[in-house]
């Protein structure tokens, strides 16, 4: 998906920020306009964001308005919801952050997920960042509370972790 919109926009990087601003918070263009699903968002606060002028964010939009695929694609962009990874500390719930070796490694989730769950913690929220849009992919398991030591090392051992981060 990225590598088409970057192809599309190569020769305008500015509009490059914007459609990655655009994708990163899920936010939609329908009619020239921007959608956080159905909220309707103003092009300058999508400008500030990306650093770039207003006009830069309503080229960038009629670019896409333009363009059948990045018409068809950012139509039905929708944002994921919710993330409970800021707030789990407050709530008292955990969280496991895992980086791969390999993104594209099948199975980091299952195996990660089926260590918890063994030790009979629940699963509230797994988040699982796109490896074309983010160049350091993880996977966030936030979890109905604290996870303990030694099941880190459980989790380092399954296929494709590289590395896990406990909040």
């Amino acid at each position: 998906m990225w590598n088409s919109i970057s192809e599309r926009l190569k020769h305008y990087p500015e509009r490059l920020a914007v459609a990655r601003v655009l994708i990163e918070n899920g936010l939609g263009v329908r009619n020239g306009k921007i959608f956080s699903n159905e909220i309707e968002i103003p092009v300058t606060r999508v400008a500030r964001v990306a650093k770039v002028d207003r006009r830069t964010v309503i080229e960038t939009l009629e670019t896409i308005s333009q363009d059948p695929q990045l018409d068809e694609l950012f139509k039905h962009m929708r944002s994921a919801g919710l993330s409970l990874k800021e707030m789990a500390r407050h709530l008292g719930l955990g969280v496991v952050e895992i980086t791969p070796d390999d993104p594209k490694t099948v199975g980091i989730l299952a195996g990660s997920s089926s260590i918890i769950a063994e030790a009979g913690i629940s699963i509230r929220q797994a988040l699982v960042d796109d490896p074309e849009l983010n160049p350091e992919p993880r996977l966030t398991l936030v979890t109905d509370r604290k996870i303990p030591g030694d099941l880190i090392s459980k989790v380092l051992k399954v296929r494709g972790v590289q590395r896990v981060s406990v909040y």
